[in-house]
């Protein structure tokens, strides 16, 4: 009985464990070329090591695994199959957990990001015509920050001559479609706009908010508004 467990333990599952962690990672990997090569030598050898000591088992009714004198490969065997085990599941944690993990964080970010430039787009000063603008345009990429700073900038001027000022406040900011590279959020503000001797005016605005991720840092496109149908 204890030969019976010991070679089921060492002549079985340990190779079996072995070969079963390298296809593993290479699913883990997607299969790419290099892996494929690896994975095929090391299976190889394994499958060698198990004809080898069935041969031997055969001719010296002996295995590695039922062998008194050879404990050091015994404890090779073992700690190669524990090795691999653990670097199938170091591999299988970075390669879909984490990415999990980073859609979690980006998702927060661009929701983040695209609230603060929507508020700030429907947000106006006289005495500070700028500040809002600049506000939005730092978390834009060059290009946008420019075209969104011309745009904006007669608007500026017509309302501070009128001394009209608004204020925004997100009332919720969904993405709508994210991937690595791009990400698309909607975002509805409710605006208050005031002005000498009027009531303030209160509205609703519903804004899309698109944003590229460059250099690892996530950058507002455009801003647009949702028009209903």
């Amino acid at each position: 009985m204890r030969n019976r467990l010991r070679v089921l333990a060492f002549d079985v599952l340990a190779p079996a464990a072995a070969v079963a962690a390298l296809v593993y990672i290479g699913g883990a990997l997607a299969w790419p070329r290099w892996w494929v090569a690896v994975c095929s030598v090391l299976c190889l050898l394994v499958v060698e090591g198990v004809v080898v000591n069935a041969v031997l088992a055969r001719r010296d009714k002996v295995t590695m695994g039922t062998d008194d004198d050879g404990p050091g490969l015994r404890l090779a065997v073992v700690a190669t199959a524990t090795g691999a085990v653990v670097a199938a599941a170091v591999v299988g944690y970075l390669q879909w957990t984490v990415p999990d993990r980073t859609l979690r964080d980006d998702t927060t970010e661009v929701a983040g990001i695209a609230s603060s430039v929507a508020e700030a787009s429907a947000t106006f000063t006289p005495q500070n015509p700028t500040g809002s603008i600049d506000r939005a345009a730092a978390l834009m990429s060059a290009a946008s920050a420019e075209r969104f700073k011309n745009e904006f900038a007669g608007v500026a001027k017509d309302l501070a001559s009128r001394q009209v000022s608004a204020q925004a406040a997100t009332v919720s900011a969904g993405v709508e479609a994210i991937g690595p590279a791009a990400a698309s959020v909607a975002v509805i503000l409710r605006g208050t706009q005031s002005s000498p001797g009027k009531p303030p005016d209160t509205a609703v605005l519903a804004l899309r908010v698109t944003l590229v991720k460059d250099d690892g840092r996530w950058l507002v496109e455009d801003v647009a508004p949702i028009h209903s149908r």
